[in-house]
């Protein structure tokens, strides 16, 4: 301490929640003679007499966490120049029962008439409004006053703004209005009690906001960020932030700004994995398509939170929640990162348990779609993902689904889209080798919907694609399935529409060699060139990164090739030379 003395010309010092103590405030009291701000907040002073030197200079003074007496108080009257004068509680833990030293401030109106900033928070029992109101019409100069925490502030005239003696010149920082909480989490964000009951009055106010607030979003994040391992506050801000993104409103705020809100939802899930509430407004909030869609975050640790809450908890909202936020997510990670999530029995059982109990019921609600969806995706070029599923039973589980819902055309083709996946990988294509699969296949290459025709005449095409001696079903022959996917594919006309997103043109070359059968060849020349037409910027550049060109090519050149197939071939590769 002895070197602190020696900064004669100190005119600032901050040695809150330090070992400074008694002896020390006796020192710089004595040496520091420009001393005009001082902190000495959580300290061990018990005497402030030594404070009584800087009477005609110290114009700020900060004793936050002190048991404050009437003689402390007393003291502190005396210094004629304060300017800032903080005297508030910020730990919970402090008994604020007794408070006469804060009173015998206030009833003294004639005293530290320069104060511009009154920082009384945390003092928990009633001031008594009158003696507040007194306080303030003495002091002209006031422009500040904290307030957090006690309940005068919910008297009108401190926060109605129409209240004929609200003061339009103080600016007051409390729960009691809008405006207060603003001020509260301006200045006071690191105090997480303060913030705690802040955001919870936040929070019934954002519930009637009919307008964008991003001042207010703003407002949450650094409190939200502040205090990751507090509960009250995380619980709070999670449901304040929903409010102020539900429905259109999220649209009026900046991606970045909901980049952070997002990520800091993400913390909140991931330290409390247990708390059902917490949980439940995390997806409410992050079942946004604006956010969803539009906003950077991420997305894999956001899949992998929501399934370990969907796997938590078994209530209809939240699953609904979870499996729609899945079913988007799984499409925009990676192969890798859909194998790690999909890979996983424990979420591959609740996903299929929830399709299970909709076969048992007969009940196709939006839960099961994206149920459907998001196992879709999940299976999508990945082989790790496609095996699990097979192995938890999602075979017999998803031909039960097709005959449930036969006609559904949505299920259908989410059934089929997941089926289609599996068919892809070679090693796994004789786990759908079934008599009754088979069967349910003859029909739906008939459909009038071409999504159930064209995923149905994907798997038969990967199916028949290993040859005969592969095709162990005898319900039809595999040439009798090959005439029938001819029959289809050659019927369809092309659609207005994306009928389908793939990530990869791969699973299609082993399908485009010269001696498969010419069925095969037509179903997957028809759907490159599908994609490849309705979104040439994407697929054109993955066919020709991919190597695709070559097998279209020796397809083209190919005069044994069946005509369609030589035609179709020659129209993508022109498409490609008009884009490239």
């Amino acid at each position: 301490m002895v070197a602190l003395t020696q900064l004669k010309n100190l005119r600032s010092l901050n040695a809150s929640y330090t070992e400074f103590n008694q002896q020390t405030l006796q020192l710089i009291c004595e040496d520091l003679k420009f001393l005009e701000k001082l902190d000495i907040s959580g300290t061990c002073v018990n005497d402030f007499n030594p404070l009584l030197n800087f009477s005609e200079q110290l114009t700020s003074l900060t004793v936050t966490d002190f048991k404050l007496t009437k003689v402390m108080a007393s003291v502190i009257m005396q210094l004629n120049c304060l300017r800032h004068l903080d005297v508030s509680i910020a730990n919970e833990k402090l008994d604020t029962s007794e408070n006469s030293g804060i009173s015998l401030i206030l009833e003294h109106c004639d005293l530290l008439q320069n104060l511009v900033s009154l920082e009384i928070s945390g003092w928990r029992d009633i001031l008594l409004k009158e003696t507040l109101e007194a306080y303030i019409a003495s002091h002209p100069k006031l422009r500040y006053l904290g307030l957090v925490l006690n309940l005068v502030v919910f008297e009108p005239q401190f926060c109605d703004p129409y209240h004929e003696n609200f003061n339009h010149n103080l600016v007051i920082a409390g729960v009691g209005s809008e405006s207060q909480i603003k001020v509260t989490l301006k200045r006071h964000y690191e105090r997480a009690g303060y913030v705690q009951k802040a955001l919870y009055h936040l929070f019934q106010l954002t519930s009637a906001f009919q307008e964008a607030r991003p001042d207010i979003f703003e407002l949450v994040l650094p409190a939200m960020a502040a205090h990751p391992t507090k509960f009250g506050v995380q619980m709070a801000a999670t449901a304040c932030l929903y409010n102020l993104t539900r429905g259109e409103l999220s649209k009026h705020i900046h991606p970045k700004l909901l980049s952070k809100g997002v990520n800091l939802t993400l913390n909140a899930m991931d330290q409390f994995p247990d708390e059902y509430q917490l949980q439940k407004n995390s997806l409410l909030t992050l079942c946004s398509d604006r956010i969803l869609q539009e906003v950077t975050f991420e997305r894999f640790r956001c899949a992998k939170l929501v399934l370990d809450s969907l796997c938590a908890f078994d209530e209809g909202n939240m699953n609904r929640m979870a499996v729609a936020i899945c079913s988007i997510l799984a499409a925009k990670v990676s192969t890798a990162e859909t194998s790690e999530l999909g890979s996983r029995p424990v979420y591959m059982r609740k996903l299929l348990a929830m399709v299970q109990s909709r076969v048992e019921t007969k009940t196709s609600d939006i839960t099961m779609k994206f149920t459907l969806s998001a196992l879709w995706n999940l299976t999508d070029e990945s082989a790790a993902t496609c095996t699990v599923f097979l192995e938890q039973g999602g075979a017999t589980l998803f031909l039960n689904v097709l005959k449930t819902f036969r006609g559904d055309n949505a299920i259908e083709t989410k059934v089929l889209g997941l089926l289609n996946n599996i068919a892809e990988v070679e090693k796994l294509r004789n786990s759908l080798m079934l008599n009754s699969l088979i069967e349910e296949l003859y029909t739906l290459l008939k459909s009038d919907l071409i999504d159930v025709s064209y995923f149905a005449a994907g798997i038969v095409a990967h199916l028949a694609s290993d040859g005969p001696e592969y095709w162990t079903v005898n319900k039809y022959s595999r040439n009798e399935m090959l005439v029938e996917l001819g029959n289809a594919v050659s019927q369809w006309k092309v659609p207005e529409s994306e009928m389908v997103a793939y990530r990869s043109f791969k699973p299609f070359f082993p399908l485009l060699r010269r001696e498969m059968d010419y069925q095969v060849q037509l179903w997957a020349v028809w759907a490159i060139h599908h994609v490849c037409t309705k979104n040439p910027v994407r697929y054109c550049l993955m066919l020709r990164e991919e190597k695709g060109v070559e097998f279209l090519n020796d397809l083209l050149e190919d005069t044994q090739a069946h005509p369609e197939i030589r035609t179709i071939s020659g129209q993508i590769l022109q498409s490609l030379k008009s884009h490239f």
